[in-house]
């Protein structure tokens, strides 16, 4: 299914959003994970630049090593799923559906226009996330 131009920008502007909302969630969990300040800092740093570190090796577009889509949408599936379950451990239950279903769609729209544009089957190798 090849998006309109239009539609495929909005929905790449939405998915560098999710992208940048699940670090600052990641963090925000990382902060409210603890009472003792010097444990809050290290998971409010730690838990976002593990997540970066892992999306910028295999999910970004010019992620470092090309893996195969299966291994990409896993890369985004932890990412997404620890971010969505960051918001729920911080007591933000709807807002942790929202955001598991805004990245869900997003993630399932971006890579079906990717196949189309690549004209890659079910089968395919790598397709740029």
């Amino acid at each position: 299914m090849r998006l309109p131009t239009p539609v495929r920008v909005l929905n790449e502007t939405l998915a560098f959003l999710l992208e940048l909302a699940a670090l600052a969630v990641l963090a925000w969990w990382g902060w409210e994970s603890s009472d003792a300040v010097a444990v809050r800092l290290v998971a409010a740093v730690a838990a976002p630049t593990a997540a970066a570190v892992l999306w910028g090796l295999f999910a970004a577009p010019k992620a470092r090593f090309a893996v195969a889509l299966p291994w990409v949408l896993l890369v985004k599936a932890l990412v997404f799923g620890a971010s969505a379950a960051a918001l729920y451990a911080v007591d933000r239950h709807t807002a942790a559906l929202a955001f598991a279903v805004v990245a869900v769609t997003n993630t399932a729209l971006a890579t079906a226009d990717r196949r189309a544009e690549t004209g890659a089957g079910a089968g395919a190798g790598r397709i740029r996330p």
